[in-house]
């Protein structure tokens, strides 16, 4: 029926015209707009645009473009959020798989404690200090506000206690405790926050505190806290906290604090073990959080949600995307040596087996048929004698000849140096054997 009254319309449109009436250019516009109008064709920012434009009428033609690009658009990408601002990558590769808005400049709250997590783990596996040292807290960190645990000042607790606070419940007080550990002062760990976001290529992000809590300026972006988490994730013992539901918090005392999970999705969505949830006024409702199920691990980020309903629907909405459409292929197995044994010179053996440092995956949309092919790369000489674990060059990963990953190679056994006795009897299986 639309249809059948907007061709009614052209026809009277050309009768006018064929018949010479009398009529203004603004009348034809009208009526034929009309007819789109009901036919349900034109858009309502084409009606917009030509309400307030009286230089340029708005022709059929455009009104019809103005349909199609929004079309193009919308078909363009497989969803839509709610957030200002989204990002979606592959964990491993760092592949893209979903973006919106990933680099305008928007406050980020407590997901700025993603780099705090990443400082304190850094200073864990740098040798500063461990889990199971304690850290005495100041007057300052104990006055913090917002999400805390209630610290004690002048009492002291463990990194690991504290470390499981930031993660599970987003503790404002420990955040300032490891700070204070770390740096000295929360100024001197915020510039050590901005230096590691220069070296990661978060070039969109401003630090001002550890905490996430309000103060200009400061900033972040979608894509930003993307490659913060992932890198993040590196640090295996993250994982031991970002999956906790429910724990206490104990203090020195006996005195107990029940701290649970903010982010939601580590109970009710299957894979998710991790990530950091984030709110201020200003900021609205944050959400970086990563899921693996079989091979596939994903990170999703969203920035300015108006409820926290919102950012897990939206989050969990990109998750089901990714792990529905696609697929982590194992291509080089760490715990399985190379099919090729590796030449070694001067050795009780001449061949040792070796296998890759990490397994390498290659990353793909299920359907696709990507190129893969991978590349041995050897030192100059692989000589006796060889310790077991001892690197002997790397194994690069090319996905459509692009490289997208390497490992090291390692050998998988001991080669002791061949003796003089070993040399004489090789050369005697030789003599045999001619």
């Amino acid at each position: 029926m639309p249809s059948i009254i907007f061709m009614c319309g052209v026809g009277i449109l050309y009768n006018i015209v064929k018949i010479r009436q009398t009529i203004t250019m603004k009348k034809v516009v009208n009526l034929l707009l009309g007819c789109i109008l009901i036919s349900g064709v034109c858009t309502k920012e084409a009606i917009n645009s030509y309400k307030n434009s009286e230089e340029t009428p708005l022709t059929a033609e455009a009104c019809l473009s103005l349909n199609e690009e929004r079309e193009q658009s919308n078909s363009s990408k497989p969803f839509s959020v709610k957030a200002k601002a989204a990002y979606m990558i592959d964990a491993d590769s760092g592949e893209l798989i979903y973006s919106h808005n990933e680099n305008e400049r928007l406050p980020i709250a407590s997901m700025c404690k993603i780099m705090t997590l990443i400082l304190s783990f850094e200073g864990i596996e740098e040798g500063k200090f461990t889990l199971s040292d304690e850290i005495q807290i100041s007057e300052r960190a104990a006055s913090m506000g917002g999400s805390q645990v209630f610290l004690e000042a002048n009492a002291k607790y463990p990194v690991k206690e504290l470390i499981k606070s930031i993660v599970v419940c987003s503790a404002n007080d420990s955040c300032v405790a490891m700070a204070e550990k770390i740096s000295g002062s929360e100024e001197a760990f915020t510039q050590a926050m901005n230096e590691k976001a220069k070296e990661l290529g978060a070039t969109n992000t401003l630090f001002a505190n550890c905490t996430g809590l309000p103060k200009e300026p400061q900033y972040s972006c979608a894509h930003d806290v993307a490659l913060m988490l992932k890198e993040l994730l590196t640090h295996k013992e993250y994982f031991e906290f970002g999956k906790v539901w429910m724990d206490k918090f104990q203090h020195p005392q006996g005195r107990f604090t029940e701290i649970s999970n903010t982010n939601k999705l580590v109970r009710f969505y299957d894979g998710c073990d991790g990530g950091k949830t984030g709110f201020t006024n200003q900021a609205g409702f944050c959400l970086a959080a990563t899921a693996k199920r079989d091979n596939l691990r994903i990170i999703s980020v969203v920035i300015g949600e108006k409820s926290s309903n919102d950012r897990f629907a939206d989050v969990r909405t990109m998750f089901d995307y990714a792990f529905a459409n696609y697929t982590q292929k194992i291509v080089v197995d760490s715990t399985q040596p190379l099919p090729e044994k590796i030449k070694v010179s001067g050795g009780k053996i001449d061949r040792v087996s070796v296998c890759a440092s990490k397994s390498l995956y290659a990353f793909s949309k299920r359907g696709d048929d990507p190129y893969i092919t991978t590349e041995i790369r050897l030192f100059k000489s692989v000589e006796a004698p060889l310790k077991k674990g001892e690197k002997i060059g790397e194994i690069v990963l090319y996905k459509n000849k692009v490289r997208i990953d390497y490992a090291d190679l390692l050998t998988c056994e001991r080669v002791e140096k061949a003796n003089v006795i070993d040399r004489f009897r090789d050369v005697a299986q030789e003599w045999t054997i001619r």
